[in-house]
């Protein structure tokens, strides 16, 4: 067929329109035409992932604009601004809230891989939190023009990129220049020396000793844990610090805390006008809301929880077209009622992200006047709620959700190892009256439920969780792992359900949300694992799409032998890392298709977007999601899946410093361990007992040359053929302890096994390293966590 003339002015000139393709941020594929003006929402995703070619000479040259199609881009653009869709700072254009191509930044914190992490200067506080921008250091050598160098509360203009890294923040910069080498407050420890000379140590490994003028100490002592900031800093000699405040004594759980707290830039001080706003709330009304407090919900608790905020109930289903089917529901504490979108309160809570937990306190979201009394699901009391009642057939399949505002009271509050005891046989005063009425619907409601999860089958792994018990002091008493419970999988079960169904009812609106997703593992660690189990026996199919059960395959094939808890550490490690985003790709680990979280309204600020976007689809009243919080999810998804890892991160330093200084005083000991990472540095060993992983350089091993076999796990001999391997027992001496750094350094006592013929090629950074037994950066293996 004979293409149609080209009839344009041009006479005969032949327009140059390649034709391409792009992928939109939902993953629809899209045909771009180079020449013809493209589609608004194209135009809109070039601005955002290229603020440094938002101007529109650079845009039209992008899309090879030329004559009147320059004339209708002008045309669009000018529409988009009149719609709000973008603004314009001088001659670029940026999406509302977005970062302008160059901005000024102050560098804040560092993040898990020490990476620095900073904010811009002046942000709009009605735009919510200021987002997180990665930093580009400058390789070393670069050359004429490099870029400068900056560190901690340093002032700097960069260049802003957009980061299409969905783990990380949602931008990235270079450095163009540093306007302000600036000098914060920072965390040390007080240590008077033999001459009587002051020092303050750092808490961190990057930081520099510095000295304190008698003049300059205040009250603290020898040994305190002070906050300071710098009153001199030469060219020559140790820079001067003065002392702020005492926090406390290091040996304090307190000050442990406080040092993770400071190291990774946790808001924990709330500001008065958030004080002084949660102070101001009053009780919720009745105000479009269904009355349930006749219906005996009941929260079941850690037994030291100080806030409430799910409470459940079941009961058998009535309809005929549903035998032996059951209505489970699911109440919420509904802070969406009193954290309004863009006040103080929702600004701090997007700051911080979700609440932190250390062993002996909690750095919270919300304040205690929100999270622990008008929110909190207190047993007797009216409370407002966001609740969905459930409907499942027997055999664990739902038919069918509705979601409700309610005024609830909760019936009881009880403790795990309460309700469970009760089911169990023995229940007490209080659980004895509702062992029938509302216990056993319960279980038997989980019985259904577990059907489901078992035909669903997610992911098993079996990493048992330590918790740290401390004395009055604040030092550690002891480390143990508390039983798991039925009562715990009831709640966890119903609460995914909740989750599931909170999806499912936002996308059937078409309502944009933040989805919890967990891509599937990545090649390369499949890839990584497959060869580390067949050096066991373990097979693994190559190829095709993993499935969550066939990890699980996999597991069971372990059970009860010598490698089960080293499978169980590889198959963790081979995941990818669950995150928020607006786009949704399923969770893996759990097998579903659609998941949110809903269930931690007053701890995660994702359950709270979920909530307000539940509101309003479904016109539940006051407090529904925004216009211009929609537009903005792509960031706060950003920003609050790196402050959960902040969290993470700072939970798991406090408890390695706390357990560092509870065997300080036991150097020279001898321990039972397990060999829990290996690296080409050396081999990380964890002590069962402690929870806690020390370090054992390479160049303390033995007379031989290792080698570091990736896919056995293993440290190899060149000579002798004996290692060490991921899971292997071992005894070993504990020779340094540095609570500071929550440091632990072993020496081996047991010898070597024979392994499997390791890979024989010689690895430089494998052999004997004499000048250091240090691991490199981010070598620690991860530790297990139930954060879906």
């Amino acid at each position: 067929m004979r293409e149609p003339r080209d009839r344009s002015k041009h006479h005969g000139k032949r327009q140059d329109r390649t034709v391409g393709a792009t992928t939109s941020s939902a993953g629809e594929k899209r045909v771009i035409i180079h020449g013809a003006v493209p589609p608004r929402e194209v135009l809109l995703e070039f601005i955002a992932e290229n603020p440094d070619k938002a101007s529109k000479r650079e845009i039209a040259k992008a899309f090879g604009l030329k004559g009147e199609t320059r004339v209708e881009l002008k045309d669009l653009l000018r529409a988009l601004e009149d719609e709000g869709l973008l603004t314009k700072n001088r001659k670029s254009l940026t999406r509302p809230g977005a970062l302008p191509p160059v901005t000024v930044l102050d560098i804040t914190t560092r993040d898990k891989d020490g990476e620095l992490i900073g904010r811009p200067a002046e942000w709009p506080e009605e735009q919510g939190a200021a987002p997180a921008v990665l930093i580009r250091q400058p390789s070393e050598n670069r050359g004429k023009g490099k870029t400068p160098a900056a560190g901690l509360n340093d002032r700097v203009l960069a260049k802003i990129f957009a980061n299409k890294d969905r783990s990380g923040p949602a931008y990235t910069a270079r450095i163009i220049k540093v306007i302000d080498k600036r000098r914060g407050a920072s965390l040390g420890v007080v240590k008077k020396l033999a001459d009587g000379e002051l020092r303050l140590l750092p808490t961190d490994r990057r930081g520099e000793e510095m000295v304190i003028e008698s003049t300059d100490i205040g009250d603290a002592k020898d040994g305190d844990l002070v906050e300071t900031e710098v009153v001199r800093s030469g060219r020559f000699g140790l820079p001067r610090a003065r002392v702020l405040s005492v926090v406390g004594s290091v040996g304090s759980e307190k000050a442990i805390s406080m040092i993770a707290i400071y190291s990774h830039g946790i808001p924990h001080i709330f500001p008065q006008a958030v004080l002084n706003e949660a102070e101001a709330a009053k009780p919720a009304t009745m105000s479009r809301r269904e009355d349930w407090r006749d219906l005996p919900l009941i929260t079941i608790d850690p037994a030291d929880a100080k806030d409430h905020d799910d409470a459940v109930y079941a009961e058998p289903d009535p309809s005929p077209d549903n035998p032996d089917g059951v209505i489970v529901t699911v109440a919420i504490a509904d802070v969406s009622w009193y954290v309004r979108t863009g006040s103080p309160l929702d600004r701090e809570a997007l700051k911080r992200g979700n609440s932190v937990y250390f062993p002996d306190r909690v750095v919270p979201m919300l304040p205690e006047r929100i999270s622990n009394d008008l929110c909190s699901l207190r047993e007797g009391e009216d409370r407002p709620a966001l609740a969905v009642r459930m409907v499942f057939s027997k055999e664990g399949r739902k038919s069918g959700h509705t979601f409700h505002r309610v005024m609830m009271k909760s019936a009881a509050k009880l403790s795990y190892q309460q309700a469970q005891a009760a089911i169990d046989g023995k229940p007490d005063d209080k659980t004895g009256p509702l062992l029938e009425p509302i216990l056993q619907p319960l279980w038997h409601a989980y019985r259904i439920l577990k059907r489901g999860r078992e035909r669903r089958q997610p992911l098993e792994l079996d990493m048992p969780e330590r918790k740290i018990i401390l004395k009055p002091d604040g030092t550690v008493d002891r480390v143990h792992v508390p039983e798991r419970l039925d009562a715990h999988k009831l709640i966890e079960e119903m609460m995914i359900q909740a989750n599931v169904a909170a999806a499912e009812t936002l996308e059937k609106k078409r309502q944009p949300l933040v989805y919890r997703v967990h891509d599937t593992p990545a090649l390369s660690k499949q890839e990584a694992l497959r060869e580390f189990l067949a050096t066991i026996g373990i097979s693994m199919a190559k190829g095709g799409q993993m499935r969550a059960n066939s990890f699980n395959g996999i597991l069971a094939r372990a059970l009860d032998t010598p490698h089960q808890s080293m499978v169980n550490e590889m198959v963790l490690r081979s995941q990818s890392q669950a995150i928020y985003s607006p786009e949704n790709i399923g969770h893996f680990g759990l097998n579903l298709m659609k998941y949110a979280h809903f269930t931690s309204p007053i701890r995660r600020y994702a359950d709270l977007i979920v909530h307000r976007a539940l509101v309003g689809s479904l016109g539940l009243g006051e407090g529904g999601i925004t216009p211009d919080e929609e537009a903005q999810l792509d960031d706060i998804a950003a920003e609050i899946s790196t402050f959960e890892r902040r969290a993470m991160a700072a939970e798991r330093d406090t408890i390695n410093r706390l357990i560092a200084y509870h065997l300080s005083e036991r150097v020279g000991e001898e321990f039972e361990g397990r060999v829990s990472g290996v690296t080409k540095a050396g081999l990380f060993v964890s002590l069962p007992a402690y929870g806690a992983d020390g370090f054992i350089p390479i160049s303390t091993l033995g007379n031989d040359y290792f080698i570091y076999d990736e896919a056995h796990q293993a440290l190899s001999g060149e000579r002798t053929g004996l290692g060490y391997q991921l899971g292997d027992t071992v005894d070993v001496k504990l020779v340094q302890a540095i609570p500071l750094a929550g440091s632990l350094q072993f020496e081996m006592l047991s010898e070597g096994k024979k392994l499997p013929t390791a890979t024989r090629s010689f690895h430089k950074s494998g052999r004997r390293d004499r000048s250091s037994g240090r691991a490199k950066p981010g070598t620690r293996p991860p530790r297990s966590g139930r954060r879906r």
